[in-house]
Parts: C-alpha cells; structure tokens; sequence
C-alpha cells in the first residue's frame, strides 16, 4: 500500500561541536554530537562518515623529487648532514594545503651552512605549507641543496615502484589524507519512552583541514557517492514487482515516483556537486572557472550554445563538458536556451 502524504517526523536531527583543540600546527582534534537518531541510525551514519573521512577527503603531498649528482636514495651529499633517504623521508612528512587539482611544481635552493626547513620551498601561490618549520635536511658548509619537487592532490594514499627511482629521480609513496584518525561511538536515551540514539564523532587532522572541515567535505562527498542511486527509470521498479500481480502493475504509480526521484536528485545535483566531479580536461575546467562556474547549478545556466561563446573554450572543449554532464550525471544540456513568447 502506497500513501499519498508521508508525514514528517517532528524531531530535527542537529549537530555541535562539543569539543575543539589544537594540539600542534599538525595536529587538530574537534569531537561533534549529532542526535537524535533513531535506533541503529547513528550507527548506520557512524560507519559511513568514518569512512567517508579516512577514504574520500583530499588532501596535498610531494610525489616526486629530483637531485642534482645524485645516483641513488642511500648517497649523501658533501656539506648535508642526512642522506637523500632521510632527506626523502623528511619531505613525505610536510604537510600542504593546495587549492589546485592539477600537479603544481615546487623547489628548494638554498646555499648553507644552516637548517634547511619547509620554509625555504619556493611555491606557487595554490599551495600553502602548514608547518614552516618541519625540518628538511642541515648544510654544515657552504654548499647548495637544489631540490625540484612535484606537489599533487588526492585521495588516501600511494604507493610507487621503487625500480622507477633512478639518476637522481624520485618517485615517493604519498599519504594525501589530512584525517590522522576518525572514531565514532553512539550512546542511547528514552525519550517519551522512544529509545533513542546520540552518535559522537571524533576527528583529528594534520593542519590542513579544521575537524569541522574535513567534516563537512566528507558529508559532501558521501552524498555525492549517493546520488546516482536516486536516478531510477520507473521501467526498473516494476521489473521488481511479480508478474502474475498484474493488479499491482496497474496501481504502481512508476512514472510519478521516478519523476520525483529525478527531481530530487537534480536538486541535490545543483546544490552539492562541484565541476571538479566532471574530471574535465584542464583546459575546459580552467575556462569554466574562470567564468565562476564552480557548481553543476552554475554549468546549467549555460547552453551549448552559450559555452561555445566562452573565450578560449573550443568546440572540441564544448564536447567534452557536455559529454561529462551525461555520462556522470545523465544531464543532458540543451543546444540553446529555451525561450518562452
């Protein structure tokens, strides 16, 4: 049996920050509260944000350094004190925040004696270090200690071959994470003889994200691995029901209910879901940021026609944006816009 209104539950879930600390520049700790729940909700809600948090957050590290006269990571460089290893070892560890989704270039050149920190890394302005003072290698005369670095954007981590470091070329396993650590635990109430829930989220950050940040992009990326599961064809709901209930056929409104899943998740499209899910060429991403096309709400203002009057954004660019739109999200995006006499 279908019904025609659902009612609306009166409690409103909501959330806090119930304790928040900064133990280090690398090193922030936020616990949140979230309730209330029904039985077994929280746990459900607990289980995917850990997730979400340790596996979808992205976050910046160094995957590639190159030496000058340098043959391999166990030689060690006259006038530095650490060995290319410990020199490796001491750049995976510093810690980036990068507002860039292309690999951006980086470089240390520094004429000693003295301390070489992440302070003295040449950056461009997408990327930022957390901590300038994390240790890199010590000069103890005067020589120099040119280093070229590649700096990139990701998710969890990476491990690399080390067969394909070789002439001074570096390729280094990277922990892009921000998240150090993510627990959750849910705690239990009546309330007018209802069992429910209360659900806690610990969160602990390297500096780059705020816990209440990396909180925020984990739910924003989870309802982003969530959304393509509301674009139901209704031909697809009545495949499930059983073929000798042709009764129950006829009074399945399929089209109405796949109208509003479609609905719904247009919505939720607009609202939450950045280009960069679009893993444009970075040609067409650039030309669409520069127009403030941040969101796929923005892209939907435009036609193909009106994209292809964007400076520097081809018709071979326009293709591949409208491509994308279909292919990850079933949008088709109009020719022209529509005009109404």
């Amino acid at each position: 049996m279908i019904q025609d209104e659902i009612p609306v539950p009166a409690k409103i879930l909501q959330w806090r920050c119930v304790e928040s600390k900064i133990e280090s520049k690398r090193l922030y700790y936020g616990r949140f509260a979230a309730s209330p729940f029904s039985k077994g909700q929280a746990n459900t809600v607990g289980v995917a944000m850990r997730r979400a948090l340790l596996g979808e957050v992205e976050g910046a590290s160094i995957t590639y350094a190159k030496f000058k006269n340098v043959i391999h990571e166990y030689s060690t460089l006259v006038g530095v004190r650490e060995s290319i290893h410990d020199i490796l070892i001491n750049l995976k560890e510093i810690v980036f925040k990068s507002d860039s989704f292309e690999p951006q270039k980086a470089s240390i050149s520094i004429i000693g004696p003295g301390n070489v920190t992440a302070e003295n890394i040449a950056l461009p302005s997408s990327v930022q270090t957390i901590d300038a003072s994390q240790h890199i290698a010590t000069i103890t005369k005067a020589t120099s200690l040119d280093i070229e670095s590649r700096i990139e954007k990701a998710r969890g981590y990476r491990i690399q071959n080390p067969r394909e470091s070789q002439n001074g070329e570096f390729f280094l396993d990277a922990v892009f994470t921000p998240i150090r650590n993510a627990n959750y635990s849910v705690h239990s109430f009546e309330n007018d003889n209802e069992v429910q829930e209360v659900l806690f989220i610990e969160v602990w950050t390297n500096g780059s994200f705020t816990p209440k940040e990396a909180l925020y992009e984990a739910s924003r990326n989870l309802i982003e691995l969530l959304i393509p599961f509301l674009h139901i064809e209704g031909k697809d709901v009545i495949d499930r029901t059983d073929d000798k209930n042709e009764s129950a056929k006829e009074n399945f409104p399929s089209t109405s209910i796949s109208t509003d899943i479609d609905e719904i998740a247009k919505k939720l499209t607009s609202r939450q879901i950045s280009i960069e899910q679009l893993e444009l060429p970075a040609r067409a991403y650039n030309c669409l940021k520069q127009m403030n096309v941040h969101t796929i709400s923005d892209l939907l203002n435009y036609s193909q026609e009106d994209l292809g009057r964007i400076q520097n954004l081809g018709k071979k660019s326009v293709e591949q944006v409208v491509k994308a739109l279909k292919d990850h999200f079933a949008i088709q995006l109009p020719k022209e816009k529509f005009s109404i006499n």
